[in-house]
C-alpha cells in the first residue's frame, strides 16, 4: 500500500488484528484470526491454522483456524439451538438488525475494502465497488423481512378456508466462493436471515478474512449467540467440512456458489437428507455483437463484463461473438481499449485495475486454456501470457479467429482473456451461444429493438444483459439455468431458498 493509502484509513487497535502496509504492520479491529461459533471467536479444536496470503505478492496475511468436522459439528448445533427462539423474532426485530449491520458495513466500507484486496488481489476501487454490493444485499434483505407474505386461497368448499403461510426452514449452510468473498456472504446471509433462518457460513480458503470482518459487525450489531456461525477450513479440510454440511441432519438446506463440479457433488450428498438446495455454479457467457450495435458502447461493456476482478466472475464474458460486417473494426475497437485502459499491478497501488490472479492453480489453469487454443490456431491479438510482474500477474489477453472446438471457448476461462469469433446471421449467433451446458447470463449488443426481444427470448440462461455488461444487483433474481444452478439469489425471489409455503385449512366455519 502506499504511504498516502496508508496515511488515510485509521484504524482501531484490537489485539488479534494485523494487516501489512507497506514495510510496517498496523493493528486494525476487523481482521479476526478466529473462527466464530456460537457468538464466540474460537480457534480449532485441533489447534491448527493455515495462512492467508496476498497474492499480489504472496506476502502472509494472517493465520485462521484449520477447522474440521468436529467444529462444524458445533457451529451446526450452535445454529440448531439458536433457530428456536430466532424463527419467533417478528419480522420488524430482524429488519432492524440487518439495518443495523448495514450501517456498521457502511461505516467500516474503506478497511473492508483494503482488507478484500490484500486477500483477494483485486484493485481498491473494485474492493470498494464490492464493498457496496455486498451492503445493498443487507439493507435489501433488512426491507424485505417485513414483506415475506402469505396468500389466502378460495376453497371449493363452504365449510373451509385456505390459507397458505411462509416459515423458515431452519439451518441454513452458507458456502461462499472467493473472488467475492464480501458480497456473497451478505448476499446469502441477508436472505437466511432476514426468513427467520439461522446459518453456518463457510468462506473459501483463500479469502476468510473478508467473511471473518463482516460478520464480526454483524456480532457489533446486535444478533443473538449461534444465528450466525463461521467456519473457516483448509483445502485439506474443506471436503470433510462440506460434507457434514450437507449431511446433517441438523442442517434444513444449503446455498453453494462455486465450480459446478463441486456444485454436483455437493447436490449428491444433499440427496441423502433430501436438503432445500440453491446452487450459483459456473458460467461460459457469450457476449454477441450484432452489425446493428453501436460499437462504442459495445467495447466499454465488454471492458466491464470481462476484465472485472481479472475475469475472475462466474459471469464473465467468456466468448465473444461478433458479426461479419463489423468483426474487424471491432476487434481493433477492443485492442485499442485494452491496450489504454488496463493498468495491471498490486491492487492498493494509484491507478491499477487488473490485479493478479487469486492462486497459482488459477494461473496454471489459464496458462493451458491459452496453450491450447493458440495451438489450435487462434491468433493473438495482444497479450498471451504471464505478465512481466510475475508471480500471479497475467497479461489482458486478446484471442481472435476462435472456432467452437477451441478449449476457449468450450471451457470457462476465468481470466482476463477475451476469447472472439465471428458469426454470419442471428440464427447462427443463438445457435453457438445456446452450445453449452452452462446457462448463467449472455449479453449481446444490438440497436434493433425487434432483433432485442426475438434474441432474449431464444437465449438459453438465467440472466440475458441487452445493451449492458453490467448486470448485478441487489433487486434483481441472480441465477441460472441448465448446469449454472438452481435457485435465485437477490430480489424478493432470493427469499424462496430458505421459507417453506405451509397449507392451513381452517375447516367447519361456516
Amino acid at each position: 500500500m502506499t504511504a498516502l493509502a496508508c496515511a488515510r484509513i485509521t484504524y482501531k487497535l484490537h489485539r488479534h488484528a494485523a494487516v501489512f502496509c507497506g514495510q510496517g504492520v498496523r493493528w486494525a479491529s476487523l481482521l479476526r484470526q478466529e473462527g466464530y461459533i456460537n457468538g464466540q471467536w474460537v480457534q480449532a479444536m485441533s489447534g491448527k491454522d493455515f495462512k492467508v496470503t496476498n497474492p499480489a505478492n504472496g506476502k502472509t496475511i494472517a493465520s485462521v483456524p484449520d477447522m474440521d468436522e468436529r467444529d462444524t459439528q458445533v457451529a451446526i448445533d450452535a445454529a440448531y439451538a439458536a433457530f428456536t427462539s430466532w424463527q419467533a423474532t417478528t419480522a420488524k426485530e430482524r429488519s432492524a438488525l440487518l439495518r443495523r449491520w448495514y450501517d456498521l458495513v457502511e461505516a467500516n466500507k474503506e478497511d473492508l475494502a483494503i482488507l478484500l484486496t490484500q486477500e483477494a488481489g483485486k484493485p481498491l476501487s473494485e474492493s470498494q465497488g464490492e464493498l457496496n454490493y455486498g451492503s445493498s444485499f443487507l439493507e435489501w434483505y433488512a426491507e424485505e423481512a417485513k414483506r415475506i407474505y402469505g396468500e389466502v386461497g378460495q376453497s371449493q368448499s363452504k365449510s373451509k378456508e385456505i390459507i397458505f403461510i411462509r416459515q423458515p426452514i431452519g439451518v441454513a449452510s452458507l458456502i461462499s466462493p472467493w473472488n467475492f468473498p464480501n458480497a456473497l456472504v451478505t448476499r446469502k446471509a441477508g436472505a437466511a436471515l432476514a426468513s427467520g433462518c439461522t446459518c453456518v457460513i463457510k468462506p473459501a480458503e483463500d479469502t476468510p478474512l473478508s467473511a471473518l470482518a463482516v460478520v464480526d459487525l454483524a456480532h457489533q450489531a446486535g444478533f443473538p449467540p449461534g444465528v450466525i456461525n463461521v467456519v473457516t477450513a483448509s483445502r485439506t479440510n474443506t471436503p470433510g467440512v462440506g460434507k457434514l454440511l450437507c449431511t446433517s441432519p441438523k442442517v434444513a438446506g444449503i446455498s453453494f456458489t462455486g465450480s459446478t463440479a463441486v456444485g454436483k457433488l455437493l447436490y449428491e450428498q444433499c440427496a441423502s437428507g433430501i436438503k432445500r438446495i440453491g446452487l450459483e455454479l459456473g458460467g461460459n457467457a457469450a457476449f454477441i455483437v450484432f452489425d446493428s450495435a453501436d460499437i462504442k458502447t459495445a467495447v466499454e461493456g465488454l471492458m466491464v463484463a470481462k476484465f472485472r476482478n481479472a475475469g475472475q466472475a462466474c459471469i464473465s464474458a467468456n466468448r465473444v461473438l461478433v458479426q461479419d460486417g463489423i468483426y474487424s473494426k471491432f476487434v481493433e475497437a477492443v485492442k485499442a481499449a485494452v491496450g489504454t485502459e488496463l493498468e495491471v499491478g498490486d491492487g492498493l497501488e494509484k491507478g491499477v485495475n487488473q490485479g493478479p490472479l487469486i492462486n497459482d492453480s488459477q494461473l496454471k489453469r489459464l496458462e493451458r486454456i491459452v496453450g491450447e487454443s493458440v495451438a489450435a490456431g487462434a491468433e493473438v491479438v495482444m497479450g498471451g501470457g504471464g505478465h512481466k510482474l510475475g508471480g500471479l500477474f497475467y497479461q489482458p489477453t486478446i484471442l481472435s479467429g476462435v472456432t467452437q472446438d477451441m478449449v476457449c471457448f468450450k471451457e470457462e476461462i476465468f481470466g482476463p482473456v477475451v476469447a472472439i469469433t465471428r458469426f454470419k446471421t442471428e440464427d447462427e449467433a443463438v445457435a453457438i451461444a445456446n452450445a453449452t451446458e452452462c446457462g448463467l447470463a449472455n449479453y449481446f449488443y444490438s440497436r434493433d429493438i425487434s432483433q432485442a426481444w426475438r434474441v432474449a427470448r431464444k437465449l438459453e440462461s438465467g440472466m440475458v444483459g441487452i445493451n449492458e455488461g453490467l448486470i448485478s444487483a441487489a433487486e434483481v433474481a441472480f441465477g441460472g439455468i441448465k448446469q449454472s444452478g438452481i435457485g435465485r439469489e437477490g430480489s424478493r425471489h432470493g427469499i424462496d431458498d430458505y421459507t417453506y409455503i405451509k397449507y392451513l385449512c381452517f375447516g367447519g366455519v361456516n
